[in-house]
């Protein structure tokens, strides 16, 4: 059986509430015994992409701390371990944090990876009766380059109609774009939004929050016909409510 820290981004916490225990049931219906710390704090990403790298690095070392010694630490947010696997390389490298850095990059795990490559587990009883465009976070990029593993994962969903996004349009949420170019991010979402659309989807699945959060803002704004919906949300989607 594998241990597992849970690491929750607040944004999560405080707006996808459903997400994070969606996050939990689903790593103990992979047999995964699932431990959480309430007093786990932000890795530091948005203080990182605003520039403020000192007062990431005091965060982000109190998040290193939080997670010390932890074998499997699983996050359903590719931003938040994208950040980690490569932006506390601009924090931590040659600091007196620099082996727990290195440390935690080895045991950190976006929840799909984690799934299919360690767990080795892809089916999960889920029914999601909707067509759906899954969207690639190109967080993803970002330090972590999966290989699928996402589409793997949403192919054993009963039900799904699942399109897989021909364009190559992102969100355009992540770093200095969502505060600094807020047209561009605009216009962008609404690409996705609108591709989505075109291909008569119910719901656009989104791997990260931050993805999640910007295409349901565009959604709601413009009173559109589709949701955005966050990944683990369709793997543990028609299972029994606790």
């Amino acid at each position: 059986m594998h241990k597992v820290e849970l690491s929750i981004p607040g944004v999560i916490d405080q707006f996808y509430p459903q997400t994070a225990f969606n996050t939990l049931r689903l790593l103990e219906r992979a047999g995964c015994e699932v431990s959480y710390n309430p007093q786990q704090t932000t890795c530091g990403v948005d203080l990182y992409e605003a520039g403020y790298w000192e007062e990431a690095k005091d965060v982000g070392s109190k998040y290193l701390n939080d997670f010390e010694g932890i074998d499997y630490i699983v996050s359903p947010s590719l931003t938040e371990v994208g950040m980690v696997r490569d932006g506390f390389n601009d924090l931590f490298t040659n600091s007196t944090d620099h082996n727990k850095c290195r440390q935690m990059q080895r045991n950190i795990f976006e929840i799909t990876d984690f799934l299919v490559n360690v767990v080795r587990k892809e089916y999960f009883g889920a029914e999601f009766v909707s067509s759906a465009v899954f969207h690639p976070a190109c967080a993803r990029w970002n330090g972590y380059q999966l290989q699928g593993e996402a589409l793997r994962l949403l192919n054993q969903v009963g039900g799904l109609d699942l399109i897989v996004s021909e364009s190559d349009h992102t969100c355009k949420i992540g770093k200095a774009t969502k505060a600094e170019y807020v047209p561009l991010s605009v216009s962008w979402g609404n690409a996705v939004v609108q591709h989505a659309l075109d291909k008569k989807a119910d719901y656009i699945i989104c791997q990260d929050h931050t993805c999640l959060m910007h295409l349901q803002a565009i959604i709601e704004k413009q009173g559109l016909p589709i949701q955005a919906i966050h990944l683990v949300d369709v793997l543990t989607a028609g299972w029994p409510n606790i």
